[in-house]
């Protein structure tokens, strides 16, 4: 199943969904910022970077970025939200699967995050994605992602309606035990400035991992030092990350 979200659902997906990267974007920023390899190596890889609102804060930080997508539209809201960037040569996005991509540049750290490795359809695709992102990154750099666990999977199973910013949005959700996913419709309007409607639909998955699974093909990816963390403290592991509902998984090469 390919999850690469259409352009009127980009749109809303860019007005509605930024405020997770607000809230755990400095935290990933003051992790890096605080680790020897800053110094060396200012390059970010943002992986899965939807519509640039991660990317813009370490853009405005100092640090050069590229990031990969799948979405074409969805990168269309990333370049205008960091043209600035895109015209210094201090940000570049590209189109591209997290499971297979290669890039020249080596990067001190690599961030994927809204549990974005959770839309992988499968364990070799994830593990394919460990070691895509093993390849590009600068010896001692950070890989950081965020996953939700099996409980926090379970909590996608409520509905909710907004309607306001010209929006008009349902969303629903369901698990299948069967193949350890949950899904989300998420359909709607966007009233344009005419007053007139766009539709769209978009029905998302969020694949459970096992974390020790997870783990253990990072360390087949020759990771070092792997550990889990919530976003209150990403400096500290936790001994059992299927309590939690998300997890911080922190992997350093």
């Amino acid at each position: 199943m390919s999850q690469t979200y259409g352009k009127i659902f980009a749109s809303v997906y860019d007005k509605k969904w930024s405020e997770f990267t607000k809230k755990i974007g400095p935290l990933i920023l003051d992790f890096y910022s605080n680790k020897p390899i800053s110094k060396k190596n200012n390059n970010i890889l943002d992986l899965c970077c939807g519509t640039g609102q991660l990317a813009s804060l370490f853009l405005q930080n100092g640090y050069s970025l590229t990031g990969i997508d799948i979405s074409e539209d969805m990168l269309y809201y990333a370049k205008e939200n960091n043209k600035e960037f895109i015209k210094k040569s201090k940000a570049e996005f590209i189109q591209g699967n997290a499971t297979n991509f290669s890039l020249k540049e080596k990067y001190g750290l690599v961030v994927s995050t809204y549990d974005s490795i959770n839309h992988l359809e499968d364990e070799k695709s994830l593990k394919n994605c460990f070691n895509s992102v093993y390849k590009v990154m600068e010896n001692d750099g950070y890989f950081i992602f965020d996953l939700n666990t099996y409980a926090g999977l379970q909590n996608r199973k409520q509905s909710s309606f907004i309607e306001d910013d010209g929006m008009m949005i349902k969303i629903k959700g369901s698990f299948n035990k069967l193949e350890n996913k949950a899904y989300t419709q998420i359909s709607g309007f966007l009233r344009r400035k005419d007053g007139s409607l766009d539709r769209f639909e978009e029905i998302i998955f969020n694949k459970f991992f096992e974390m020790e699974k997870v783990k253990k093909l990072l360390n087949k990816a020759k990771f070092k030092e792997i550990y889990f963390a919530t976003a209150d403290d990403l400096l500290k592991p936790i001994e059992n990350p299927e309590k939690e509902n998300r997890v911080f998984i922190i992997a350093k090469k």
